[in-house]
């Protein structure tokens, strides 16, 4: 049977101590299980009453497990076997550990790189690609299926043989898909792109690809009755008092790898919680550890260990943390804990769990980039070497020439009790990997909690809680010039010039929130990662 294990120790197990009684008393988890949209407050009614259907999707999504089934065999059958997708944010990330998990290969586009897009155009013979989008107005994903479509065509290949479109019904892309002779599989409308995961958003790439999505839906219906019960050991009360329920507030929610079998499953939790809970001025920043020892322990933090489902119930030698939570559980199961969890801690924190107001911000900062043109408009304020240094959010840069020194400047506004640094790299997060190490290095150089994100994808996830959740971060930006750029057929803007409005529009409006931003842009990509990731990693030395 499948089981669930949340267990807590330090503050966090005082949190639940303190919370779990009245949350219970409040019967938010039956409410919540009947999709009661008053849970958050008047303001948030209206948002909730069309977002809580994914409490019920353990049961309402079956119906797809035969219809994913049989278009896989047919697939399969005329010989294609890779499966591409093409998404942003929730409808990208639960698919990637779904497939991780289950030991299946998905390639997953989900940048607007010029050399990351062109990457993912080849073996066009035996490929099949996942378009996915809610409204089907993401600029992002329209552009990539806008290539594919193109690339197929110069191929000779039909691309309706080889495209599915997994979108909401009546969204402007399935009008368009269905007019133009693609398959269409719709989603429930009634499901924000974060809590998707058990919809078509999640389901349908990852069985194409060959996961047991039957048995995920299998392990999460296993516990959905346990996490509905107005009970003390309800699970998701227990993780939800946890994480936003300390006195102080501990903020810092850092994710470590302690053996789960979930591969991932950290980068999928990170949006989840970032994007649901970091707004008003206050959050949840979820901080996904690199490697597993020692953790990464700060006075403001708690530690969450994800554990194997089967490990023994003894100290293994990790973490000894001031607020400690151990969670254990199949994949599915893990995926609707969290969602209720998070649900219950944006009912804590006083907040509205399922909109995402500062998202937008710089999708429309971008838009008006691209309309104006960005090569020109913003000069560096000094090159060293390889590395154009741009700054934003302030004249902290003032007198410095080097690379060493605008970091030293940057981190000078860092609080040194509750800040935190954002790395957000627009770069190949494949061949780049190694660049997401310097997340520990920056860590044991300011002993303050370091995120990494690779752009533009943490743009729909950890971009909201940059700029609605408290204002304590300063940010480093990564960004090259390709390769070689890629137009986007049907536009009149290339990849290359996308991504560059991307990062644009971003550092202007978290400079706009009073954040301060260290831009390094790569004139060479080899030579100048080389710099950025010694200068970021042993500090200049």
């Amino acid at each position: 049977m499948t089981t669930l294990d949340v267990s807590a120790t330090g503050a966090a197990a005082d949190a639940v101590a303190a919370h779990v009684p009245t949350l219970v008393g409040d019967r938010v988890a039956s409410r919540l299980f009947a999709q009661d949209h008053t849970l958050w407050g008047e303001a948030a009614e209206d948002e909730a009453s069309k977002r809580l259907s994914w409490t019920g999707l353990p049961r309402s999504s079956r119906p797809l497990v035969g219809e994913i089934a049989a278009l896989r065999a047919e697939l399969e059958e005329a010989g294609y076997d890779r499966v591409v997708l093409c998404g942003m944010g929730g409808s990208s990330l639960a698919p990637e550990v779904i497939c991780a998990t289950a030991g299946v290969h998905l390639v997953v586009l989900d940048s607007s790189d010029p050399d990351v897009v062109r990457g993912a155009l080849t073996d066009l013979g035996r490929t099949v690609v996942v378009v996915s989008s809610k409204s089907g107005s993401t600029v992002e994903t329209d552009s990539q299926r806008r290539a594919f479509e193109h690339a197929f065509r110069e191929a000779g290949i039909d691309p309706t043989t080889r495209m599915v479109v997994v979108t909401d019904p009546g969204s402007p892309l399935e009008q368009q898909a269905r007019g133009d002779g693609f398959r269409v599989v719709n989603a429930d409308p009634a499901v924000g792109g974060r809590y998707s995961a058990l919809t078509a958003f999640g389901l349908v790439p990852s069985g194409l690809a060959g996961a047991d999505v039957e048995a995920l839906l299998d392990d999460a219906e296993t516990v959905a009755d346990v996490l509905a019960a107005d009970d003390e050991g309800n699970p998701a009360l227990r993780l939800g008092a946890a994480m936003a329920g300390t006195d102080p507030l501990r903020d810092k929610l850092v994710l470590v790898d302690a053996g789960t079998e979930n591969v991932g499953f950290a980068a999928w939790a990170e949006q989840l919680i970032a994007e649901s809970t970091g707004k008003e001025g206050t959050g949840i920043l979820p901080v996904v550890a690199v490697g597993s020892e020692p953790a990464h322990l700060y006075d403001d933090g708690t530690v969450v260990r994800l554990v194997a489902s089967d490990a023994e119930d003894e100290d293994d030698g990790g973490p000894s943390a001031a607020s400690l939570v151990t969670v254990a559980g199949p994949l599915g199961a893990q995926m609707l804990l969290w969602e209720a969890a998070t649900a219950v801690a944006g009912r804590l924190l006083g907040i509205n769990p399922f909109d995402q107001p500062d998202v937008e911000s710089a999708k429309s900062a971008a838009r008006d980039l691209l309309g104006q043109g960005i090569d020109d408009s913003d000069p560096p304020a000094f090159t060293d070497g390889e590395v154009e240094v741009r700054a934003l959010g302030g004249d902290w840069l003032s007198g410095t020439h080097t690379l060493e020194t605008a970091l030293d400047g940057l981190l000078a506004q860092l609080d040194e009790q509750h800040g935190y640094v954002a790395v957000m790299a627009y770069l190949d997060r494949e061949h780049d990997a190694d660049l997401e190490n310097v997340a520990r290095d920056l860590f044991e150089r300011t002993g303050r909690p370091v995120t990494f994100g690779w752009g533009p994808r943490f743009l729909h996830s950890t971009g909201q809680y940059h700029k609605g959740g408290p204002g304590t971060g300063v940010y480093v930006q990564v960004t090259t010039a390709p390769a070689q750029d890629l137009e986007v057929p049907g536009r009149d803007f290339t990849f290359g010039q996308f991504i560059a409005a991307q990062a644009a529009g971003d550092a202007q409006v978290l400079a706009e929130h009073g954040r301060p931003v260290l831009r390094l842009h790569l004139t060479d990509h080899d030579a100048g990662l080389a710099r950025v990731r010694s200068l970021l990693g042993q500090g200049g030395a």
